[in-house]
């Protein structure tokens, strides 16, 4: 099993609503995706972190993965939503069950 987390920078003049509506239509993208599983996105608490945004998800490998990352859905989120509302990100994948050749994963 392996765990995807990205943080996102937004623009200093996003509002607030540009927040709800990353949140929103993340929601509605990786809902569609049946490689994700446990799905998360939301907003970050402390105003004076860099990131503000972030989403995070379960595959049960790589493969299903890089399954996520070439689905229609996410492709098309990421060029219309993401693109438009954020300036960078920092991705993270880690393996998820102890024990586990990460080669394998």
């Amino acid at each position: 099993m392996v765990h995807f987390i990205a943080l996102f920078r937004v623009g200093k003049a996003s509002a607030e609503a540009d927040l709800e509506e990353l949140i929103r239509s993340s929601h509605t993208c990786f809902h569609r995706i049946a490689e994700a599983y446990n799905f998360r996105s939301g907003r970050n608490l402390d105003p004076k972190s860099e990131f503000a945004f972030f989403l995070s998800a379960d595959f049960e490998n790589r493969d299903r993965y890089l399954m996520f990352r070439d689905d229609p859905f996410f492709q098309r989120f990421e060029n219309e939503v993401l693109k438009s509302k954020t300036t960078s990100r920092v991705e993270h994948l880690f393996e998820t069950e102890p024990g586990k050749d990460p080669r394998y994963s």
